[in-house]
């Protein structure tokens, strides 16, 4: 456990302890939570244990239904009974609804850290208790149109916050950014905030008909709780077919087993330290997978040949970028991916493939791509070259073609990443003039295409 998240647990557990203490001192627990809601007379303790120990397991089954989200946070629909609790008996009530009621079983079976437990309970709490004492100090909430639109009002600060909150820690604990889950589970959060008017409705039955017509309610919550497991399953499903399809690529060459999540890993480092956002570290993530789906359209003859390739076998080679783009092209989902698809092979002073793109006309992510790309391939085992290239030799390769082949600064970076980190450095060759097309064109024969007799030592 990092020093940082370690004031933040301790941090969040004092604060919530504080707010609890508070809401038990300053804020009495309402009447209305009381089991028996009689119009004569004032509710027994009996009958307000009775009514909190409701609330108290309607909350403990909404988390125990618990769906880990693709950021990382884990969504469940006890915010339901907790904000309906909150609306009937204030903070007090909201706080142990919170403490108790988010008890999960991997916590008593202790697969979960001590630290974990105060850092989960404490993410709930203090978002609750801060949305009670918000929706208990706005005034004229015996006009239902004010109640439900108080409560909706302190719903959506107790969601906002728990949300922050779980992302900042999450961010702590990982390391990513704090914006990543965020993004990647905005969506249960909306969905989340649907809850607040099911919330109302639930504490209106309550106070109306008694316990037994909350229980209605255990439906609609339930199939929340579906909808959130069936996106959940629809992405991972998706996630798991990228991969299956890409292994598949690789597994056509025994050379080439486990390259593309190799290439991937790599790509994504270089990202880190060149601080791309969020979407374009997925772009990388999926197109690092997919780069070399192209070729499933090579033939064995070409793409497994042992010997040097002929200058039309080159050619068919040559077309597995501009083939992947257009295998790719009809998933909307992977519409970020293509350009990095198509332009891997492009080189950074026009004379790659397959549209001869110059500098920062070639995209940035395959920019990425292309150095990570270049830097598996060296370093593994070739039919072409049967003995890699050691990761100093492979560094040195990548620095002498800055700015011929790669784009100086990815490489930049990509020194910079644990591939790297530890190599002898030849850092950036001396300034020279980058060769235009026709140059390259000229050295390679005047055809203007790759040299058809000896591969690059920087091709995959």
């Amino acid at each position: 456990m990092s020093r940082r998240l370690a004031v933040a647990i301790t941090l969040s557990a004092f604060v919530s302890v504080a707010l609890l203490v508070n809401a038990v001192f300053w804020c009495p627990i309402g009447p209305a939570i009381s089991i028996n809601n009689s119009p004569h007379g004032e509710p027994t303790p009996g009958d307000v244990f009775l009514g909190l120990a409701f609330w108290i397991a309607l909350t403990l089954a909404g988390s125990s239904l618990a769906v880990r989200m693709p950021g990382g946070t884990l969504v469940d629909i006890s915010f339901a009974p907790i904000v309906a609790a909150m609306s009937l008996g204030g903070p007090t009530v909201a706080g142990v609804a919170a403490l108790v009621g988010t008890t999960q079983t991997r916590e008593l079976r202790g697969e979960v850290p001590w630290y974990g437990v105060i850092a989960n309970h404490s993410l709930i709490m203090v978002p609750a208790i801060v949305g009670a004492f918000l929706l208990q100090a706005i005034p004229g909430r015996s006009l239902p149109i004010v109640d439900s639109l108080a409560t909706l009002g302190a719903a959506a600060v107790f969601f906002s916050l728990n949300f922050v909150l779980a992302s900042a820690f999450l961010s702590l604990r990982s390391g990513q950014r704090f914006s990543t889950p965020m993004k990647a589970d905005a969506g249960a959060w909306a969905n989340m905030l649907a809850l607040a008017p099911v919330a109302w409705l639930m504490a209106q039955m309550y106070l109306a008909a008694g316990w037994w017509a909350v229980l209605l309610f255990a439906v609609p919550l339930y199939t929340t709780r579906l909808a959130y497991q069936r996106f959940v399953e629809v992405r991972e499903m998706f996630t798991e077919t990228v991969r299956s399809l890409a292994e598949a690529v690789d597994k056509r060459d025994t050379f080439t087993s486990g390259h593309s999540h190799r290439v991937q890993k790599i790509a994504m480092d270089i990202g880190r330290v060149m601080k791309v956002g969020d979407e374009e570290m997925e772009a990388l993530e999926w197109g690092g997978l997919l780069h070399d789906i192209g070729k499933i359209g090579v033939p064995d003859s070409v793409l497994l040949k042992q010997d040097r390739l002929t200058r039309e076998e080159r050619t068919i080679m040559n077309s597995h970028p501009a083939l992947g783009a257009e295998i790719i092209a009809p998933v909307r989902r992977l519409a970020p991916e293509l350009p990095i698809i198509r332009h891997h092979h492009e080189w950074f002073n026009g004379s790659g493939y397959p549209d001869r793109l110059v500098a920062d006309e070639i995209p940035r992510l395959a920019r990425i791509l292309h150095v990570a790309d270049a830097y598996e391939a060296m370093t593994a085992a070739r039919p072409y070259r049967m003995t890699p290239l050691t990761p100093e030799q492979a560094l040195v390769e990548l620095r002498k073609f800055g700015g011929i082949q790669f784009d100086p600064q990815v490489v930049d970076a990509f020194v910079k990443t644990k591939w790297a980190f530890e190599l002898a450095d030849p850092g950036r060759p001396e300034v020279r003039d980058i060769p235009t097309i026709g140059q390259a064109a000229g050295l390679l024969g005047g055809s203007g295409e790759p040299d058809s007799t000896r591969p690059n030592p920087a091709t995959a």
